[in-house]
């Protein structure tokens, strides 16, 4: 084998990458709000009285649960045109990843207000807390601890699964990535480079988290 390593591509396009990180964090972030926006109207809707408002909310979390992304991603940026909606592709992707997060969004969030007793909200009320104070302090903190590490997975998973954007061209790493290697032929430079990448993203990401969870989520000593 007579393949020699040349790294210069990667330290000449290393600018580039690094934006491009930026880039795949800023649709992460874009991506997960959305899911969590989706996800709390969801868990609304899915324990409506409504049943026609329930099955929606089913069949919306199962279909997307069931299909892979790059087809859904596909459909926004290629099919929805042909309805009169036309995306450009960093909307597109942050679209895409909103809701295809939302649907697990949904069944984490509902977990979490499900760990949370009946008895424990009455009990509240009949202290003579205010219902905000109520969802506050006896709904919200305890059912965040609850959910917080799985929305935590759910969007490091989002921000590597923000490589699929580059099917329709959404400016992210491996879209930069494929653009460098596309003028310098250095596959293995490149695409090890932008692993690592990718590692160092997740594993900074756990870590700060980590670190929100012990100062703001964590129980108190007593």
């Amino acid at each position: 084998m007579n393949y020699k390593l040349d790294f210069q591509p990667v330290i000449d396009g290393l600018p580039q990458l690094l934006g491009g990180c930026l880039g795949t964090l800023g649709l992460a972030a874009g991506g997960m709000v959305l899911a969590v926006v989706i996800g709390i109207g969801g868990v609304v809707l899915r324990e409506s009285p409504v049943p026609a408002l329930r099955w929606a909310v089913i069949g919306f979390v199962e279909l997307i649960r069931n299909t892979p992304f790059l087809v859904q991603i596909y459909f926004i940026f290629f099919a929805l045109p042909l309805a009169g909606l036309r995306l450009d592709p960093t909307p597109t992707a942050i679209l895409a990843l909103g809701i295809n997060g939302g649907a697990y969004a949904i069944e984490i969030i509902r977990g979490g207000v499900q760990a949370i007793g009946k008895g424990q909200i009455e009990a509240g009320l009949a202290l003579a807390l205010h219902r905000l104070q109520v969802f506050r302090l006896i709904v919200l903190k305890p059912a965040l601890r609850a959910i917080y590490p799985s929305l935590v997975s759910q969007f490091i998973l989002l921000t590597l699964t923000t490589s699929v954007a580059s099917a329709v061209s959404a400016y992210e790493l491996t879209s930069v990535a494929q653009r460098i290697e596309s003028d310098s032929f250095r596959s293995f430079e490149i695409y090890g480079t932008i692993t690592l990448l990718y590692f160092v993203m997740s594993w900074l990401l756990m870590r700060l988290f980590g670190v929100i969870q012990s100062h703001y989520l964590s129980y108190p000593v007593k």
